[in-house]
């Protein structure tokens, strides 16, 4: 019996080494070594800090930032584990909403959200990415429409022109990977960023 069990054995210790071992430390090796930055998480650094992820959203509530989509993502309720609450861009528990088109639920949210936005820039149209959950919940990007409806918000909040602003947004858009993948977006915290910069001038 000891015959049989022998190579299986010696089979299981060899893929085990190669597969749970070796090869995740070539892959880890190798990333940090041709892509570094985007193997450490992409991390967006400030005066020596560590600011946010250019993967990741972040909460941007203030009248004087661009906002992100809207995030689906939720945390257990510190007062019964049993029970969620709404926790935005929480990357530790990535997803989407899960709401089909007849909750009751979502109609209320989207609608609220829409009509604050409709409040902040009347008659001009909301962009969908406004007030839709993104699949992950953690969506860093919004359509180049998106950041610009925003933009009458921020000039009064920040006291700068609206064309400066479209100018901003207009330097920030990134467009199709390789020229085919993808949408034309802009990433809301490199945005941000750079309109704090823009007010130290």
């Amino acid at each position: 019996m000891l015959n049989q069990l022998r190579p299986a054995l010696v089979l299981l210790t060899a893929l085990a080494a190669v597969t749970g071992l070796a090869y995740p430390l070539a892959v880890t090796g190798l990333a940090g070594l041709v892509f570094p930055a985007e193997a450490a998480g992409s991390l967006i650094a400030r005066d020596g800090r560590v600011v946010g992820s250019a993967l990741i959203g972040q909460s941007f509530t203030g009248a004087g930032f661009f906002h992100g989509r809207p995030s689906a993502t939720t945390a257990p309720d510190p007062a019964d584990a049993s029970k969620s609450v709404p926790a935005p861009y929480n990357a530790a528990n990535s997803m989407g909403s899960n709401l089909g088109p007849t909750s009751a639920a979502l109609a209320e949210r989207v609608r609220g959200d829409l009509d604050a936005l409709r409040g902040q820039n009347p008659g001009q149209p909301v962009p969908v990415d406004l007030v839709t959950t993104s699949g992950s919940g953690l969506d860093p990007d919004i359509s180049p429409e998106a950041a610009l409806f925003q933009v009458p918000r921020v000039a009064k909040a920040r006291n700068l022109s609206e064309d400066t602003l479209r100018g901003l947004v207009a330097a920030q858009v990134r467009g199709r990977t390789l020229g085919l993948l993808g949408e034309p977006r802009v990433n809301v915290l490199a945005l941000n960023l750079a309109l704090d910069d823009l007010a130290k001038r």
